[in-house]
C-alpha cells in the first residue's frame, strides 16, 4: 500500500497507525541518506547521488510500468533527452546560454511533450509491441544526437552543465538530488494512492472492469506519460552535471535495463519496492566491481531469482500485513437494509429498451432481433442454456459490443454502439461472469476503483495532495466502506483481493458497480461458484438493489433464484426471444419447460 492511500482510508486512531507505519521506510530511508556525509567519503556521495538521479526517473516511469503495466524499455531516450537539452540550453548553443534551473525546467517541458509521443502508441500496441516502439525512440534520439554535431557535439559530446554554489560541491550536489528524489517519492506516491493510480492498475489487470466503471485509459495513460516525461527528462539534466561531459555513449541500453529491472524487482504496483530496487542495483556493481562487466547478466540473474522466489518483488516481501493468515470458515452476510441509507433512492424513471436487436460474428447470428425492457425499479431475469446469447446481450448494453442492426435506448436518448467506457457516466454498472477484480489492490481498493469517475480533483490536485484532493479520497473510501457493509465484506477491507475466496469476489464486484450509484445494473451470473445460502442472501440483496429504484438485468443459471426475486422474465435460445413475461407464465410455458427447465 502507497503512502498516500494509508493515509486516505481511515480518519481514526487507527488509520494514524496506519499512516505512521506506511511512512516509516520512507522516514528511515531519508534519515539514512541525510548522514551519508557524515560517515562517508566523496566516492560515496556519487554513489549516492546517482542513485537519486536514477530515481527521479523510475519514479515515474514506475507509474507506467508497475502501475499501468506497459512495458516501457526505451525510457533512456528521455534521460539522453533531458540531458542534452538542458546541456545546450546552458553551452548557449541555440541562442544566449540560459541559467542552469531555467535548463531543467525547460528539459522537463520538453521531456512531458516527448513523453507523450513515445506513450501514444500504448494506446494502440500491446506488450511487446509498445516495448519495441521504445526502443525505437531511444534510438532516434541517439542518432539525432550523433548527428547534429553543431549543437550536440555528435559523437565527440559537450560539457554538461554546472550548478551553482552551494550545489558545485560533491555533497552539495548530493543533497540537491536528494531533494528532488524526495518530492518525486511525494509525488508519485500522491498519484499511485488516488484515484487515478487505482485507474492505472485496473487498466493494467482488468482492463473491461475499468471500462465498465468509466475509466478513460487515453487520458488517464496521458496524464501519466506527461508526468513520467517531465520526470525523466529532469533526471536527464541531473545526470549531464554529474557526468560533467556527455556524449551518446553514456546512455546505454544498459541503463534502461537497470530502470526497468528496478520497478520489477521492486513490485508492481508499489512505491517503496522500486525505490529499494534502484538503491539496490545502483550499489551492487560497486560492491561487485571485479564483475562490473558482467552487469547485465547479473541484473538478468537477480531478477530471475526474485521472480522465481518472490514473484511480488520486494514489495511483497516486506508486505507483513499480508501474510497473517485469514480466518477460515468465513461467511457472506450482506446488509441490504443498509442499501438506502449507503446509496440513497434512484432518481431514474426511463427504461432501458432494445428494439430488433441484431449481431453478427461473421456468418453466425449471435443475437437474432431481441426485443427487451429493463424498467427501473424492477429484475428482469435473462435465462436461456449455455449459448443462447445472454452475455451477448449484456455485452451490446455495454457497449463492447456494437450491434449490427436494431436499437439501443435510454428512455428517449440513444445510447452509442460500442463505447463501454461511456456507459459508466450514463448510470450502467455491470459486473462479469468470471470476476475481474485487481487482485494485487486490497479489497477497499478495488471497491473504490468503481467510484473513479465520480472524483472531481484533477491529476494535478492529486499530484500535489490538494484539498479538492483530499476530498475525493475521503468521500470515496466513505462509500467503498459503506458498500462493503452492505454486502457483508467491511472486515476484509485491508486484505488483499487475491487472498479472497471466489464467493466473496463476486461480492465485491457487486460492491464496486453499486459504487456508480447506478441507473441500471447488469449482473452476469453473479451466483456461480456460491452456495445455497450464499445464493439466497444475494437474492435478498438484488431485490434491495431494485427497491431503490436501480433496474437489473439478471443473468443467471440457477432458475430458484430467478423465479424467486424477479420481476420479468425473457428466455432466450439461439440467439432468439422465445419467451417473455413473468415468472409464473414462464413456469407454465412448455416451451420454455421443454427446452431449458428439463420439464
Amino acid at each position: 500500500m502507497s503512502v498516500v492511500s494509508a493515509a486516505r482510508q481511515g480518519g481514526d486512531a487507527g488509520s494514524l497507525r496506519a499512516v505512521l507505519s506506511a511512512l516509516a521506510p520512507y522516514a528511515g530511508l531519508l534519515a539514512i541518506a541525510l548522514i551519508l556525509p557524515f560517515v562517508s567519503n566523496d566516492y560515496w556521495a556519487l554513489i549516492g547521488t546517482r542513485a537519486a538521479i536514477y530515481w527521479v526517473l523510475v519514479s515515474g516511469l514506475n507509474l507506467i510500468v508497475g502501475f499501468a503495466g506497459q512495458l516501457a524499455i526505451g525510457y533512456v531516450a528521455l534521460l539522453t533527452l533531458g540531458a542534452y537539452t538542458t546541456s545546450v540550453l546552458v553551452a548557449g548553443k541555440v541562442g544566449a546560454p540560459v541559467p542552469v534551473f531555467v535548463a531543467l525546467v525547460a528539459a522537463g517541458v520538453v521531456g512531458a511533450i516527448s513523453g507523450v509521443i513515445v506513450g501514444l502508441p500504448a494506446l494502440r500496441l500491446r506488450t511487446f509491441y509498445f516495448a519495441m516502439s521504445t526502443l525505437g525512440f531511444a534510438t532516434i534520439i541517439t542518432q539525432i544526437a550523433l548527428a547534429w554535431q553543431s549543437v550536440t557535439g555528435g559523437g565527440i559530446g559537450l560539457a554538461g552543465p554546472e550548478f551553482p554554489a552551494p550545489f558545485n560541491t560533491a555533497w552539495g550536489y548530493y543533497y540537491l538530488c536528494l531533494g528532488f528524489a524526495a518530492i518525486c517519492t511525494w509525488m508519485s506516491a500522491n498519484i499511485g494512492g488516488s484515484r487515478f493510480g487505482r485507474a492505472l492498475i485496473a487498466i493494467r489487470d482488468a482492463e473491461v472492469a475499468a471500462e465498465a466503471s468509466g475509466i478513460s485509459k487515453p487520458r488517464v495513460l496521458i496524464a501519466v506519460f506527461l508526468f513520467a516525461g517531465a520526470l525523466a527528462a529532469i533526471a536527464g539534466g541531473l545526470f549531464a552535471s554529474l557526468q560533467t561531459y556527455i556524449t551518446p555513449d553514456a546512455f546505454t541500453f544498459d541503463l534502461s535495463v537497470l530502470f526497468f529491472i528496478a520497478i520489477l524487482i521492486g513490485g508492481r504496483g508499489s512505491i517503496l519496492g522500486p525505490l529499494l530496487g534502484i538503491i539496490v542495483l545502483t550499489i551492487l556493481p560497486e560492491i561487485a566491481a571485479p564483475l562490473a562487466a558482467w552487469s547485465t547478466f547479473l541484473y538478468a540473474v537477480l531478477l530471475l531469482v526474485i521472480v522465481l522466489a518472490a514473484p511480488g518483488g520486494i514489495a511483497a516481501l516486506i508486505d507483513f500485513k499480508n501474510r497473517r493468515p485469514l480466518a477460515a470458515n468465513r461467511s457472506i452476510v450482506p446488509r441490504p437494509a443498509a442499501l438506502v441509507a449507503t446509496a440513497g433512492k434512484a432518481l431514474n424513471r426511463e427504461t432501458l429498451s432494445l428494439r430488433g436487436i441484431v449481431l453478427h460474428f461473421g456468418s453466425v447470428r449471435a443475437i437474432d432481433g431481441i426485443d427487451l425492457d429493463v424498467a427501473p425499479g424492477q429484475v428482469h431475469g435473462l435465462i436461456g442454456p449455455n449459448g443462447s446469447g445472454k452475455t451477448t446481450v449484456l455485452n451490446v448494453i455495454s457497449g463492447y459490443y456494437a450491434a449490427s442492426a436494431g436499437t439501443l435506448t435510454l428512455g428517449a436518448s440513444p445510447l452509442p454502439a460500442g463505447m463501454p467506457g461511456l456507459r459508466a457516466a450514463r448510470g450502467i454498472a455491470r459486473t462479469f461472469q468470471t470476476p475481474r477484480i485487481v487482485g494485487e489492490a486490497s479489497v477497499l481498493q478495488n471497491v473504490m476503483i468503481g467510484g473513479t469517475i465520480a472524483g472531481k480533483g484533477t491529476f494535478l490536485e492529486s499530484m500535489l495532495t490538494l484539498p479538492r484532493h483530499r476530498r475525493d479520497q475521503r468521500e470515496l473510501a466513505a462509500a467503498a466502506h459503506a458498500l462493503l457493509e452492505v454486502v457483508g465484506l467491511e472486515a476484509l477491507a485491508e486484505v488483499r483481493a487475491d487472498r479472497l475466496q471466489h464467493s466473496e469476489l463476486r461480492f465485491i464486484e457487486i460492491a464496486r458497480a453499486l459504487m456508480l450509484r447506478p441507473d441500471f445494473l447488469l449482473l452476469d451470473e453473479p451466483a456461480a461458484g456460491l452456495s445455497s445460502e450464499e445464493i439466497l442472501r444475494l437474492g435478498v440483496l438484488i431485490k434491495a438493489i431494485s427497491l431503490r429504484g436501480t433496474g437489473v438485468l439478471l443473468v443467471e443459471h440457477h432458475a430458484d433464484l430467478i423465479f424467486d426475486i424477479c420481476d420479468q422474465v425473457t428466455v432466450l435460445n439461439l440467439g432468439k426471444v422465445l419467451a417473455a413475461g413473468t415468472p409464473s407464465e414462464i413456469r407454465a410455458h412448455k416451451e420454455v419447460v421443454s427446452a431449458y427447465l428439463g420439464g
